[in-house]
């Protein structure tokens, strides 16, 4: 018997996954100027309340624009009109991050791979490179992203795409190989006007249908700051849960944005609730912390989410909580340690 503590809410469940509450599927050790906590001090935070939790910075450099902020240094997309770029360092920080912890202390993360360029033709042959150079280190590739707003308009260079074959070549790979993907695209563009077409989702829809092979993470089910749930959000969840041909994919509630959406209205908390329970295979949770310094800030999300949890069914609650992400990235350690064994000279 396990008690799971929500806020301030305490629901008897049952778990073999020991004391700890939850997994973290979306946690990003630094922001966007590269700068963050280290494993360790994040272990710290985590301390018996999460057992495991993906590690990756964010894929993205904030550019210092002297003539855009002058002496004010931009540490966030919103605070300048300057461009962000990849800086695909990061995979290589993340993996000597995480070399150096002990292996029991490394047991507790999984590592991802960031830094590539979705629109780039060779962002497939980074993630190998990053493999054979780091093998036993990384479980999958994300979070990164094709659509979102704000953000997608600032990055220098070409714009990324659902339609562009480099993230086929991408997706390919990641099958390949066993990688989990976690994957960043909004729903719909901010603002839609009646009847426009939500292009985001019907894109996404046809590239995920093109890569039965690859296990999908869809981040926040889609949603942003003003990318609002559309009017079938929920619909449009069970739609691709309900697809066959879309068996791979998964959906994490990551985000305080999300969570506000979710846990708005009793008429929110019971919708979301409903679809979760049909579908507890599903989903995993995520907090998308960047870097926190402590643990009020780094629990923040689960505690908004008291709630959701609350309606679920004890055995949904566990598998979004823990058992989900145990089963989605104990088959990629093993998967992509396999590939590695053969690949690696």
């Amino acid at each position: 018997m396990k008690r799971f503590v929500v806020g301030m809410v305490v629901i008897l469940g049952f778990t073999s996954a020991g004391a700890y509450e939850m997994n973290d599927v979306h946690f990003h050790l630094t922001n966007y100027i590269q700068e963050g906590i280290t494993p360790r001090d994040f272990l710290k935070i985590m301390g018996s309340r999460v057992g495991r939790s993906t590690l990756f910075g964010i894929p993205l450099q904030q550019t210092w624009s002297y003539g855009n902020t002058g002496d004010f240094a931009p540490t966030y997309y919103l605070q300048t009109d300057a461009p962000l770029y990849y800086y695909s360092f990061t995979d290589a920080f993340i993996a000597m991050a995480y070399l150096k912890l002990t292996k029991d202390e490394q047991a507790r993360f999984d590592p991802m791979i960031t830094g590539f360029n979705p629109a780039d033709m060779y962002a497939a042959d980074h993630i190998k490179r990053v493999l054979t150079t780091f093998p036993g280190v990384f479980s999958g590739i994300g979070e990164f992203t094709i659509h979102k707003e704000f953000v997608s308009a600032k990055v220098a260079g070409e714009t990324a795409s659902l339609t562009n074959p480099a993230l086929d070549r991408i997706l390919d790979f990641a099958g390949e190989v066993g990688l989990v993907v976690l994957l960043h695209n909004d729903v719909d563009m901010p603002f839609p006007k009646p009847g426009q077409d939500p292009y985001p989702a019907r894109q996404l829809g046809e590239l995920l249908r093109r890569h039965p092979g690859t296990t999908v993470i869809w981040a926040h089910m889609g949603l942003g700051r003003i990318v609002h749930p559309v009017k079938d959000q929920l619909g449009i969840l069970e739609r691709v849960l309900a697809d066959p041909r879309l068996s791979h994919v998964h959906i994490d509630i990551s985000w305080d944005e999300t969570a506000k959406y979710l846990v708005a209205t009793p008429e929110t908390i019971e919708a979301a609730a409903h679809l979760i329970n049909h579908y507890p295979d599903r989903f995993l949770f995520g907090s998308d912390e960047v870097a926190p310094t402590d643990p009020a800030k780094y629990y923040k999300v689960y505690d908004l989410y008291a709630p959701l949890l609350a309606k679920l069914e004890p055995a949904t609650r566990e598998k979004l909580l823990m058992g989900n992400y145990a089963r989605l990235f104990d088959a990629a350690r093993v998967k992509v340690r396999a590939w590695e064994k053969a690949n690696v000279k």
